[in-house]
C-alpha cells in the first residue's frame, strides 16, 4: 500500500535546524534520483514514480532559490492545568487555558511542556518505532502477517499523484486504537508501548478540546461523547533521505480531518505551516508535544479556531521519524454550531467522503470549502 495522498490525519514536519531552509535547486535531478536508497528497507520510491521523475524533471530547472524562516511555536506550560487543584492558583489556570485559546485562534499550532507525558515512555516510543521501520520491505507491505494489523495499515508514497508537487517521500503505519492491542506477539513490546502512549495522549486530548470548547461557551462533554478511543488513530511516520529534497515534499501540504491532533518528532525537523500566508519552519523543540487544529474543530467553532496548513520537507541525508495522535468522532458524529454558522450541517463520514472524491478527482483535498454556506 501506499501512503495516502488524503491527508484525513495527518499532522506535520522539515530540515535540520537551519535558521535558513533552501527549497528549490539541483542540476542533476535524475541522475540524484536514481541513486540507490537503503533498499532492504526503504519503500522502491524510484521505480514506483520513475515515469513521473521522468516526465516533470524538466520543469523544475531554472527555479529560484526559496528560504523559509524557522520559528518557534507558541508554547504553554500545562503543569498550570494538569496538576491538582490546591498546588496552582485558579488565575494560573485561567491564564494558561487562555493561551491555550489564544494559540488556536492565531496560529492553529502550539506546542506544550509538563504535558504528562514520561521522557521514558517518549523514548521507549520512538525506539519501538525505529524498529519496526528498519524492518525490510517486504514484510511491512505484508503488515496483515507482519503485525496483525489490520489491511492498509502500511501506506508509503502518493498514488493518486499527478505531479512531483504532489508526491509524499515518507511511509507510515496507520493504526487504528482500537486494532493497537492486536498487533503481533513477536512485536509485544510495541504492541504495549503503542497502547500506553495512546492512552496517555488520549487524555491529553481530551483535557485540551474540553477547555477549547469552555472558551467558546460550548458544552465539553461533545468530546466526550463523540470522540471515543475506538474512534481515534495513532500513525507512526518515516521520512527516508531524499536526494532531492528541494523538488519533493516529505508530506504534501494539507490540513488535518479531525478536530485536534498531538505529535510527537524527533530533532531533525521538517515540519513548516502557513503563517501570515507564507511559510515558516518550526523549530523542533525535543521537551514539547506539538499540537494542532483540525478541520473539524475550525467549522465546529464557526472559524474561531484555526485549522492551518502545513506540510513536511524532506531531507537529504537524514532519516526522520515522528508519531501522531489524531483525535477523531465517530462517522455519524455531525458537526454543527449555533446560527449564523459559516458552514452546513454535516457529519464526518460526509466531510470523510468528499475529501476522498475531491483527491481522487483532482489529486488534492479540497476540505472546508466545500461545506461553506454563501451568505
Amino acid at each position: 500500500m501506499y501512503l495516502s495522498s488524503q491527508p484525513n490525519f495527518s499532522l506535520e514536519v522539515m530540515h535540520p535546524s537551519f535558521k535558513k531552509v533552501q527549497m528549490l535547486e539541483s542540476d542533476n535531478f535524475i541522475t540524484e534520483l536514481n541513486q540507490p536508497l537503503n533498499m532492504a528497507t526503504d519503500p522502491p520510491f524510484h521505480q514506483a514514480y520513475k515515469s513521473l521523475i521522468e516526465d516533470t524533471s524538466n520543469n523544475i530547472f531554472g527555479k529560484k532559490l526559496v528560504l523559509v524562516e524557522e520559528c518557534e511555536l507558541p508554547l504553554i506550560d500545562l503543569s498550570r492545568i494538569l496538576h491538582n487543584d490546591n498546588v496552582v492558583d485558579e488565575s494560573e489556570r485561567e491564564e494558561c487555558k487562555e493561551e491555550i485559546a489564544r494559540a488556536s485562534q492565531q496560529w492553529g499550532f502550539f506546542q506544550v511542556t509538563n504535558h504528562g507525558i514520561s521522557k521514558d515512555l517518549l523514548e521507549k516510543m520512538r525506539e519501538e518505532q525505529v524498529k519496526v521501520f528498519k524492518q525490510p520491505f517486504d514484510k511491512k507491505s505484508k503488515e496483515d502477517k507482519f503485525m496483525n494489523f489490520p489491511a492498509g495499515s502500511y501506506r508509503w508514497g502518493t498514488p493518486s499523484a499527478t505531479c512531483l508537487n504532489q508526491l509524499s517521500w515518507s511511509e507510515a503505519f496507520h493504526i487504528p486504537m482500537a486494532d493497537i492491542s492486536a498487533s503481533a506477539a513477536a512485536f509485544t513490546t510495541l504492541s504495549s508501548t503503542l497502547e500506553q502512549f495512546a492512552t496517555t495522549v488520549a487524555g491529553l486530548a481530551r483535557k485540551l478540546t474540553a477547555i477549547l470548547a469552555e472558551k467558546l461557551g460550548r458544552e465539553s462533554t461533545f468530546f466526550q461523547e463523540n470522540c471515543l478511543p475506538s474512534t481515534c488513530y495513532l500513525r507512526m511516520n518515516r521520512y527516508p533521505p531524499c536526494p532531492v529534497p528541494s523538488a519533493i515534499h516529505g508530506l504534501m501540504p494539507h490540513t488535518d480531518s479531525d478536530f485536534l491532533t498531538i505529535l510527537h518528532q524527533d530533532e531533525v525537523g521538517g515540519l513548516q505551516l502557513v503563517k501570515d500566508g507564507k511559510w515558516i519552519a518550526v523549530k523542533p523543540n525535543p521537551e514539547a508535544l506539538i499540537v494542532n487544529i483540525g478541520d473539524l474543530f475550525q467549522a465546529w467553532s464557526n472559524d474561531v479556531y484555526k485549522s492551518v496548513e502545513h506540510r513536511v520537507v524532506t531531507n537529504p541525508s537524514t532519516e526522520r521519524f515522528s508519531i501522531a495522535y489524531f483525535f477523531c468522532p465517530s462517522y455519524d458524529t455531525v458537526i454543527q454550531n449555533s446560527e449564523p454558522s459559516n458552514y452546513r450541517k454535516f457529519s464526518f463520514r460526509e466531510f470523510r467522503l468528499q475529501v476522498q472524491e475531491d483527491v481522487q478527482k483532482y489529486g488534492h483535498k479540497v476540505g472546508l470549502p466545500r461545506f461553506l454556506i454563501s451568505h
